[in-house]
């Protein structure tokens, strides 16, 4: 019987995963109890993918606000710092901040606007536009920015993020200075003791520091990239990846996990005789429509994959070859004239029409957004996602 079903993405449900678990046995375990229970089997090329979050959970790979001051103060004098470019999230930074400011006895806060890195927004452009302020230049203080914007609260949160932050620097017994700008060489009127913390754009803000005469340029990846009197740590990100564990306590990203992947691959390969593709995932990297919102805080999409997921798709445009190359087919001759220009695509598709218009992204991008829309964030209790038929196309 002709195959009517392509591709498919399961969320398998898991126990809680504690400290210590032997998660890829978990995993496994999981997989192949759901396969049993809803009646489907493995094939080679799934693909399962775990969220970073239990990989964290069950490396222990926890870090406290205290173990963070101290690294700051070790790192950048304990004195007046700079903290540029945060994410506005209560889960993300609130508690990252709280330990910076304990490692400080002054914060400038520099945020970028009209809106963070992951599209956070502090002020419209509309707003801006009616004040004929230039986010380029225009570097505002806080009296400027509520004089001419007032107060503005985030419309899926309710929190005004300036607030909030300036409270938390407070609370943790630094003195708070707020500035909005967007030029990284602002901050060095304030301190010439810099941490920015922003995600994706972090090695070009360094470099520009570096350059204007910074005495010290951290970044939040050089924060927690070694343990501190026992803690958690994560030696390629730091504290990038971190999510808010308690109010004190943060779940650092996990590390050292191709081991896992791999480990999970050879025992499904021993267990069913398939071979599956495995992925380690954080946020999936799409972007809201809505709330403008891009989801990737995490420094990547994928921690660790096995090999099969490197690379980008190879594919042809369905809708190009019907209303171009096989314009005056219809029916089985269509369906047949496709499936033989399917089979016969070169290995490498770039620049060639027929594939304009499919997805240009890495594999494990594509894959992780799959996933992170999935298995959710909240209450779902999926933390793993068995993705079926991922790699075949419509002569399969």
């Amino acid at each position: 019987m002709e195959r009517r079903v392509g591709t498919i993405s399961r969320g398998i449900r898991c126990p809680i995963i504690r400290e210590g678990d032997r998660l890829s046995d978990i995993v496994v375990e999981s997989v192949l109890e759901a396969a049993k229970s809803e009646g489907f089997e493995l094939r080679d090329r799934d693909v399962i993918s775990v969220t970073e979050s239990i990989v964290a959970r069950s490396q222990g790979n926890y870090a406290s606000v205290d173990a963070i001051a101290e690294d700051v103060r070790a790192k950048l004098g304990g004195e007046t710092i700079g903290v540029i470019f945060p994410i506005l999230s209560r889960n993300r930074f609130a508690i990252c901040l709280r330990g910076i400011a304990k490692g400080a006895k002054k914060v400038v806060l520099m945020l970028s606007y009209p809106s963070d890195e992951v599209g956070n927004e502090l002020v419209s452009l509309d707003k801006l536009d009616e004040a004929q302020v230039n986010p380029y230049s225009d570097v505002l203080t806080l009296e400027r920015y509520r004089e001419l914007f007032g107060e503005n609260r985030h419309p899926f949160t309710g929190v005004d993020y300036v607030e909030y932050y300036s409270q938390l620097i407070r609370e943790s017994g630094a003195d708070v200075e707020v500035i909005f700008a967007n030029n990284p060489r602002e901050i060095l009127k304030h301190t010439d003791k810099v941490l920015t913390c922003d995600i994706h754009s972090r090695a070009r803000t360094k470099r520009i520091l570096k350059a204007a005469g910074a005495a010290v340029v951290c970044g939040l990846d050089e924060i927690l990239n070694a343990p501190v009197n026992g803690s958690g740590c994560n030696e390629k990100y730091g504290l990038l990846g971190s999510n808010k564990s308690t109010e004190d306590t943060v779940k650092l990203f996990p590390r050292d996990c191709q081991d896992l992947v791999l480990d999970i691959q050879k025992q499904v390969l021993d267990r069913t005789g398939k071979h599956v593709e495995v992925m380690v995932y954080g946020d999936g990297a799409f972007k809201d429509p809505v709330g403008k919102i891009w989801e990737l805080a995490d420094p990547c999409v994928a921690a660790a994959n096995t090999e099969g997921l490197e690379g980008t798709p190879n594919e042809v445009k369905l809708k190009y070859l019907a209303d171009n190359d096989f314009k005056e087919l219809s029916g089985e001759a269509l369906k047949n004239a496709i499936s033989d220009r399917i089979r016969s695509k070169k290995e490498n598709l770039v620049g060639d029409m027929a594939s304009q218009g499919t997805t240009p992204r890495r594999l494990t991008d594509l894959i992780g957004s799959l996933c992170d829309l999935t298995s959710g964030s909240g209450d779902k209790g999926t933390p793993v996602v068995l993705v079926q038929g991922y790699f075949d196309n419509f002569t399969d």
